[in-house]
């Protein structure tokens, strides 16, 4: 019986990772003109972390974190998020203590043992980026700014920016207190979800995707009634900032984010059609999470990008280039001679490619058009008798001589010269 991959867990094959390469080369162009840093933390960390930062009483926290005792007895959990990881090194290496805002990305991995659906796996990959230390709606903004920007330069249409305030712990009290009255007397229309969470996590049932829950919160309080002047002066600085700059947004009542450490900011980036997983990037501030874990009281705000669901978006096949140049190389004498050629062309930073066995002409010729290779130089007995090669231009058929004792020389000009015009 032959070994497949875990339920939830997929493999990105070599077709599928030129899509991977361009997104993340067009994020990291993106984050470089704003100034981030990249740090790459480890996937796996201690299982408390995401206890206090996530929160204990979460349904990541509760239902869908990968935990296990290792061998010391110490309780470790794969990463079902990168904030937490990134703000438990941004403390341990004391990234505080270097003064001003501290700018940082990462991407990689996650994983959540949710149910396996379309743009949702059990090992996901995130695009994450984190701001901290500074209380400005122009942080809030410039998050926002980033992930609009990522999804505007890879071409992806019909998207929304959605922005809600969760408020702060000078307003958000008398909301919670009115919500867990509303939600007292409309439990018997909630979800056996809803109901679960409205005491602990009241904010939790707006994000519920079940009709009837929708329904029964349709006069449900709502944090826009309770905002102190603080949490409406900062919205709105970071509406006028996202105005300034042409980023179309909504402002949704209903939007909250399903970790506890969110608060004032909260938004999300959706994309028609995906369906009903609809965001594509989300986020907000999280004032007191640095404290929370065991750092000084230094505010932060972030957001992540899903890779999966970009995929989804990117419909269109990147097509990846395998080589500039093939050399078919004919007999034992030809490959001789022209492997010192494949140490010089690949150090003049061009791609290129031989067969490992002694196959026809033919053969190779195939062989060339399956790696969609621009040229193949043909090299055997006859060319090295003569000492003049023929370089096939593999678009048109075209082909020229080029003298054996130029040949590194002409072709890195030809290829050099092409990639110019392109």
């Amino acid at each position: 019986m032959s070994i497949k991959a875990v339920r939830g867990f997929k493999d990105i094959l070599p077709e599928e990772s030129a899509k991977w390469h361009l997104v993340e080369e067009v994020a990291r162009e993106v984050f470089r003109g704003f100034g981030l840093s990249e740090i790459r933390t480890p996937i796996l960390e201690k299982t408390e972390l995401f206890a206090r930062g996530i929160g204990e009483q979460t349904d990541i926290v509760e239902k869908e974190m990968y935990t296990f005792e290792d061998r010391n007895g110490d309780m470790l959990t794969l990463r079902p998020e990168a904030t937490a990881g990134i703000i438990r090194a941004y403390i341990e290496h004391k990234l505080h203590g270097r003064g001003g805002v501290c700018r940082l990305f990462t991407m990689g991995p996650m994983f959540r043992h949710e149910r396996p659906q379309k743009g949702r796996l059990r090992q996901f990959h995130q695009i994450n980026v984190e701001i901290l230390g500074s209380h400005s709606p122009l942080a809030d903004a410039e998050v926002m700014w980033l992930a609009w920007q990522v999804l505007q330069d890879l071409g992806i249409e019909g998207l929304r920016l959605e922005v809600n305030s969760l408020g702060c712990p000078q307003c958000r009290p008398a909301h919670r207190q009115d919500l867990l009255t509303f939600l007292e007397n409309v439990s018997g229309e909630l979800c056996p979800d809803c109901n679960r969470r409205r005491k602990r996590n009241p904010l939790r049932v707006f994000d519920c995707k079940n009709q009837g829950c929708r329904d029964a919160l349709r006069l449900a309080p709502l944090i826009k009634h309770y905002m102190c002047p603080d949490c409406a002066g900062h919205l709105g600085q970071a509406l006028d900032f996202l105005e300034g700059v042409g980023i179309p947004f909504v402002w949704n009542p209903y939007l909250v984010r399903g970790l506890d450490y969110y608060t004032r900011t909260t938004f999300e980036i959706v994309a028609s059609g995906l369906g009903a997983q609809s965001t594509v990037a989300a986020g907000g501030r999280y004032d007191g999470l640095v404290k929370e874990l065991g750092g000084p009281d230094v505010p932060g705000v972030g957001m992540a990008i899903g890779v999966e669901r970009l995929m989804l978006l990117l419909e269109d096949e990147v097509e990846q280039e395998l080589a500039d140049l093939f050399i078919a190389a004919l007999g034992r004498d030809a490959r001789e001679e022209v492997v010192p050629w494949l140490k010089e062309l690949r150090a003049g930073g061009f791609i290129v490619q031989m067969s490992y066995e002694d196959k026809g002409l033919k053969a190779q010729l195939k062989q060339a058009d399956r790696l969609r290779s621009r040229y193949v130089l043909i090299v055997g007995e006859d060319e090295l008798d003569e000492e003049v090669l023929k370089l096939r231009r593999m678009a048109d058929g075209a082909q020229e001589e080029i003298p054996l004792d130029e040949a590194v020389q002409r072709i890195s000009e030809i290829l050099g010269k092409e990639s110019e015009d392109e």
